[in-house]
């Protein structure tokens, strides 16, 4: 997520393929999920950390985003088309042969290993359009790096109402990319703005950020810069031609 890390963040991902629609998303957001569906309750969240929580029609570029910014749910949509250059080179892994294919998409160059023994035209995030699986893709840097660990055939249809197209009680509001932009721009300005009008309204409150008692609009600002410096460490999106750019 900070293109000055040298470590890899690893998220468990689903790549969730129905008859008419593909969803991606964490499998931590299934959990969190199954636990309120088997419990009767919604006191297991969970926030997606990794931006990539995306559906489509099948065999389409057509995309709906998610994205949580502070306390509200937003969905987006996008058109994201990707022009393969399929290779003659292929491999083996297990019992299947893969065959390479090339593109360039979100400002990075990938590198795809599918497979026409698997005739689903889909993979991880937004990569879809080739004639088979995508097993394995990574863009020519290796800052992402997706790697198919285990396939299933499920034999109903499992909804994602409560946590992808909601999150946890919270419907996602249709918004479009430059509204996105605002959202993103004015939490950086003040992500702390909600406890900046408590704070004017109460000059004696004493609120906790991060396990920090904050008592004066000083030790508020102190939080905002912290917090300034988080955001702008996640300057690495897999759409890096979309990355956010903030002003100190």
């Amino acid at each position: 997520m900070d293109s000055t890390d040298t470590g890899y963040q690893k998220y468990n991902m689903i790549l969730d393929i129905n008859p008419k629609e593909v969803k991606f998303y964490g499998r931590n957001l299934l959990t969190a999920d199954s636990l309120n569906k088997k419990f009767g309750n919604l006191d297991n969240r969970h926030i997606d950390m990794t931006g990539q929580v995306v559906k489509r029609k099948t065999n389409t570029g057509e995309n709906e985003n998610f994205i949580n910014i502070k306390f509200g749910y937003y969905s987006f949509k996008t058109t994201d088309k990707i022009n393969w250059h399929i290779s003659g080179e292929t491999k083996k892994v297990q019992q299947y042969t893969l065959q390479k294919a090339t593109a360039g998409f979100g400002g990075r160059n990938w590198i795809a290993w599918f497979s026409k023994e698997i005739p689903f035209n889909e993979g991880p995030f937004k990569f879809s359009g080739l004639p088979g699986l995508i097993f394995e893709i990574y863009d020519t840097r290796k800052n992402f790096i997706y790697t198919l660990l285990k396939s299933e055939e499920l034999q109903v249809q499992f909804s994602t109402e409560d946590f992808l197209e909601s999150n946890f009680g919270n419907k996602a509001i249709s918004i479009t990319e430059k509204q996105k932009q605002k959202l993103l721009t004015e939490f950086f300005n003040d992500p702390f703005s909600f406890e900046r009008t408590n704070f004017t309204k109460n000059d004696t409150l004493h609120i906790n950020i991060n396990g920090i008692e904050i008592s004066t609009i000083d030790e508020l600002n102190a939080q905002v810069k912290n917090m300034q410096e988080v955001i702008k460490k996640y300057n690495n999106p897999v759409e890096i031609d979309k990355a956010m750019h903030y002003k100190n």
